[in-house]
């Protein structure tokens, strides 16, 4: 059964703080469409290295 992400009519704007190998990022992504996001737009306000 999908969530209530489902009746979103655009993308899901995912925003993160720092990303240091973006794989937090990328599962957080992940979960979100398996919730029923019709799309994932992720942001990363810092980067390391």
């Amino acid at each position: 059964m999908r969530g209530r992400l489902a009746e979103c009519p655009g993308p899901v704007l995912l925003v993160d703080d720092f990303v240091d190998s973006g794989w937090t990022m990328t599962v957080a992504a992940r979960l979100l469409r398996r919730a029923g996001a019709p799309a994932v737009l992720p942001l990363a306000l810092a980067l390391a290295g």
